[in-house]
């Protein structure tokens, strides 16, 4: 008894002798055209799929993203007969020959197919004429970035899709799924960034010339790490603050000790500002750091200047002594001088002040001994009176060290009050 063998009829798809432009009749039909030509606008959907978010240059104003780009549209010129709904897969050398979307990214300055170890593109064909367009590209593109909070600063970020030829009366673009149409890699990292948030937006793009046309958004937005910029920038910056309050509490006489000490802080904050300002855009607005780092000049700048007045009233009340001793007759018919200078009734000064001045503002080798006897003599209403009054000699003594003393409260209590103020404005 003969058993009849039934056949599996072959998929077509599969069949080693049809040549896949025969089976998608890929002569048959011009290609030239978008699909439905003449009709309703042919709706393509995208999906977006970020591989990397390679580098962020605040000097270029730009970022350098890369990316799986997915086009999803229907060409039902491309339509085959299956019996197992199988799709077919092909490279970039069918792509050249059918209708794709033709998709640009709007203000971008560079931007690549990749193509190691071939065109990374693939199209995918199914029999009812869905056609899914994967390419693997690498875009930079402009980001207007506001650096007027740098470095703690927010940007965002923007990658703008759009088609090139195609009005919104011929193409219709839009997310796939919505903001689901965006997908990231988990290990997508930056070295100056931490990476908040990514979404999506659609909206209109009109041109006078040529009309209005759909365009995809994928936004991102990048909070600047901050603890770089204090170990480069803010501890130097405040650690030269600080040293240069060193010199309140050197000698005035000190002149090698004070001045180099004051001019190598301001050289060093000099350095600081250069150093930051050269690695960032010539913009044409204060930013953050900028405030911090001038505000700390000023400091290191004014200590400087604290030791010049010092060192210049010492000088003026030296030559005002000076030229008091030679108006003044001889002191030597004032009886017992140590005790007369060491009586707070005659002299005005108190055993602390004699302690606790030292010799600041006073010359060596007998200055304060020749200081208080001048102030006897002047107590004295004889001699007082053989003394011509003028208004320079009515205070002879200036307490240059007292002007120290303030700085070392002063100095420190201001630039705490505007690191407060500042870290609570910009943190």
């Amino acid at each position: 008894m003969n058993i009849p063998i039934y056949k599996r009829s072959p998929d077509m798809t599969k069949s080693p002798m049809t040549k896949s432009e025969q089976l998608l009749r890929i002569d048959d039909h011009d290609f030239t055209m978008r699909p439905a030509f003449g009709g309703p606008p042919i709706p393509v959907g995208v999906d977006v799929q970020v591989e990397s978010l390679d580098t962020i240059s605040e000097v270029d104003m730009d970022f350098t993203m890369t990316l799986y780009l997915r086009h999803y549209w229907k060409d039902e010129r491309l339509s085959f007969p299956s019996t197992n709904n199988q799709s077919m897969t092909f490279d970039s050398r069918l792509v050249k020959k059918i209708w794709v979307p033709d998709m640009f990214f709007v203000h971008s300055k560079r931007s690549f197919i990749h193509d190691t170890t071939t065109d990374n593109v693939m199209l995918r064909v199914y029999p009812d004429g869905n056609v899914l367009y994967s390419l693997r590209v690498t875009v930079t593109a402009m980001c207007n970035m506001d650096l007027s909070r740098f470095p703690l600063d927010t940007q965002t970020c923007s990658l703008e899709i759009e088609s090139y030829a195609y009005t919104d009366d011929d193409l219709m673009l839009y997310w796939k799924k919505g903001n689901e149409s965006l997908n990231t890699d988990d290990r997508i990292s930056l070295s100056q960034f931490l990476i908040q948030k990514f979404h999506t937006t659609t909206k209109l793009a009109f041109y006078s010339s040529t009309g209005w046309y759909n365009r995809l958004y994928i936004h991102f937005t990048l909070r600047r790490h901050i603890f770089f910029f204090l170990l480069q920038t803010y501890f130097p910056a405040t650690l030269m603050v600080m040293l240069s309050w060193v010199s309140f509490w050197i000698d005035r006489r000190a002149v090698p000790a004070r001045v180099p000490l004051g001019i190598t802080t301001v050289l060093t904050m000099s350095t600081i500002i250069t150093g930051v300002n050269a690695s960032m855009p010539r913009v044409s607005y204060i930013k953050a750091v900028d405030i911090y780092l001038w505000v700390s000049f000023v400091f290191v700048f004014l200590s400087v200047i604290e030791y010049a007045a010092v060192n210049y009233l010492s000088t003026v009340q030296e030559r005002k002594e000076r030229k008091l001793r030679e108006r003044l007759p001889c002191t030597c018919g004032i009886g017992n001088p140590d005790e007369m200078m060491i009586d707070p009734q005659i002299t005005g000064y108190g055993s602390m002040d004699i302690n606790t001045t030292g010799n600041y503002g006073m010359p060596e080798n007998g200055g304060r001994q020749e200081r208080m006897l001048a102030q006897v003599a002047l107590n004295d209403p004889q001699i007082a009176s053989q003394v011509k009054p003028s208004r320079g000699y009515v205070n002879i003594w200036i307490d240059t060290h007292a002007i120290d003393k303030y700085s070392r409260v002063v100095f420190p209590g201001a630039y705490i009050l505007f690191n407060i103020i500042y870290w609570s404005i910009y943190s």
